[in-house]
Formats: C-alpha cells, sequence, structure tokens
C-alpha cells in the first residue's frame, strides 16, 4: 500500500480509482492553481449519442488562484442538468437504481467550494466502491498534477452503449459503478 498526492476532480475517471485501491490514505492537492479546462470540474460519462462532458461552472477569479479557494458558481443550473445527464445515461443501466439514492443530495444540495464537493463526492464514492482511503488535504503546495497522470490502458468492462460506440475507456468512474455495481472493486 502507498500514499497518493491526487489533485481534486469532479467524478474522477476510472484510472484514478484504480490508484486510490492500492493506497491506505491519499492526501489532495489543494493548493495547486486552478487549471481551466480540466477534470477539476468536469468528467466524462457515457450516453448513447457517445462520450458526454460535464462541467461544473465557477465563479470567476483574478490571476492564480489556489484549488481551495474556487466557489462554484449556480449559472445554468447546472445540477438539474447534471443529474438528468446521470439519469438518461444510466437510469436503464443494472445498477443506478441501486446507487441513486446516493448521488440525489449531491445534485440537490449547494456546496460553497469546488474541493469541498469534490471530496464529499469522493468520499461517497469510496464507501460505495469499498476502498478504505482516508484522506487528507495539502497544506502547502506540494506540485502540478496532471489529467494525463491517470492515462492507462484500462482492461475492457461492460458499457451499455458499446454496441453503438465500442468500449469507451477511462470515462468517470460512476461509469463502472452503475454498470458493474459491487463487482466494480474487482475490475480496480
Amino acid at each position: 500500500m502507498t500514499d497518493l498526492t491526487l489533485p481534486s476532480y469532479y467524478l474522477p475517471p476510472v484510472s484514478y480509482f484504480r490508484q486510490l485501491a492500492h493506497s491506505e490514505t491519499a492526501t489532495i492537492e489543494v493548493c495547486e492553481h486552478y487549471v481551466k479546462q480540466t477534470l477539476r470540474n468536469r468528467c466524462w460519462i457515457d450516453s448513447p449519442a457517445g462520450p458526454l462532458s460535464l462541467s461544473i461552472p465557477i465563479e470567476k477569479t483574478l490571476g492564480k488562484t489556489a484549488m481551495r479557494d474556487i466557489c462554484i458558481s449556480d449559472h445554468g443550473n447546472w445540477r438539474h442538468q447534471h443529474w438528468n445527464a446521470l439519469v438518461s445515461s444510466y437510469g436503464q443501466s443494472p445498477f443506478f437504481e441501486f446507487y441513486a439514492d446516493e448521488f440525489a443530495p449531491f445534485y440537490e444540495r449547494k456546496w460553497t467550494f469546488l474541493v469541498d464537493f469534490n471530496e464529499d463526492l469522493l468520499q461517497m464514492l469510496c464507501r460505495e466502491l469499498d476502498l478504505p482511503t482516508r484522506f487528507n488535504r495539502t497544506t502547502s503546495y506540494v506540485g502540478e498534477t496532471t489529467d494525463s497522470q491517470f492515462d492507462e490502458t484500462p482492461r475492457p468492462y461492460y458499457q451499455m452503449f458499446a454496441h453503438r460506440h465500442g468500449f469507451l475507456p477511462d470515462l468517470s468512474v460512476v461509469d463502472l459503478l452503475f454498470n458493474m455495481g459491487n463487482e466494480s472493486i474487482l475490475y480496480l
């Protein structure tokens, strides 16, 4: 088992959780500068039309801002849109109904800071995946993390829309969870 330092991501990809599955503790880097158009406020899910990006709007900032200071914007009714996207993409998946009640509050309640939202969601996902990982936060800048640090060659698993557009690697872990349920841990 190793200790990891990971970025704060919204519904992280499967590869992120594959690393978490092999660690007892993880430190979330909250002192790095927020980087636009990354997985910090964006995720990728499967949909009938192919990969779909969901992005959390953030409040405008001046200059470089630490992740811990990034505020979520209520612009565009994003919570409703994200929940509807999850329901329309995964509502017929084998395990969506089993997990829906755990996810729904994240799209009903408001969080001020992106890192708080991401961490609460991450902890819920770890509970549902039966990962005993404990989380800490950085207190000073550790180093930039990049989205590509999680790239890997995945093993395919069941995806609802694979018959339309083939297997889509490294989507958000919700794709694995809603399609594989409690067997997700075996994949990780």
